[in-house]
């Protein structure tokens, strides 16, 4: 399970496109904080604490624990703002997560034992489909992240999301499909091979379609 990121915040007192930007010239981001059926809280976080929590990855699959004074909040981040110029974060969203409610959560996936599968050292080409699947867990079960095994897949094989060992109580978002997540391809150089042995099969037997059933001999009764 993915661990809470905790992090620091100060409360805001108005809303407003000019507030929020009275708050960014003080040095700190505005958010808020929404859902469980209660009014939103306006608050602020301080930018470095953020980027460092961005740059951890999982941003949106981390659970973040929100100290605001004397009050907590158990959150999730579920949108940020970037400056188009400097990608700076410029507002966030948390939401509210409560103990027992089931949440869609994008978790990101490992490829592993790249060097264990006999397709991939024959040259063939991993494609991955999927770099993330959304899933339904709670807020207490999210995964850091979801794992698949390469080791012994071999040039033609897919990887569908019904071969990956989910936690308990997680299931995709979609439903009734085994999706795929990663292809294993031939390489280059054998597909143009055999293109090129493809291509001059017509050609010779261009002569054989050529005699017609019915088709006068040479030098037969006129």
């Amino acid at each position: 399970m993915a661990e809470a990121y905790v992090l620091s915040a100060e409360m805001r007192e108005r809303a407003g496109k000019g507030a929020a930007r009275a708050t960014r010239r003080s040095g700190r981001v505005p958010a808020v904080i929404y859902g469980d059926k209660k009014d939103s809280v306006l608050i602020s976080v301080e930018p470095v604490e953020l980027m460092k929590f961005i740059k951890t990855g999982g941003f949106f699959s981390h659970l973040v624990e929100l100290q605001a004074g004397s009050d907590k909040y158990r959150v999730i981040a579920r949108d940020i703002q970037l400056d188009p110029v400097t990608d700076r974060p410029v507002h966030v969203d948390f939401m509210r997560v409560t103990k027992g409610v089931r949440i869609a959560v994008h978790i990101p996936i490992h490829y592993i034992n790249e060097a264990a599968s006999p397709g991939i050292k024959r040259g063939g080409v991993l494609n991955i489909v999927r770099h993330d699947v959304e899933l339904n867990v709670s807020p207490e079960d999210i995964p850091e992240f979801l794992v698949v095994d390469l080791a012994g897949t071999d040039i033609g094989d897919s990887i569908h999301i019904g071969s990956v060992a989910l936690p308990a109580g997680v299931t995709p978002t979609i439903t009734g499909r085994n999706f795929t997540l990663a292809t294993l391809a031939a390489p280059s150089s054998v597909k143009s091979a055999g293109d090129e042995e493809g291509a001059g099969a017509p050609a010779e037997a261009a002569p054989a379609a050529a005699a017609k059933p019915g088709a006068k001999k040479e030098g037969g009764a006129a």
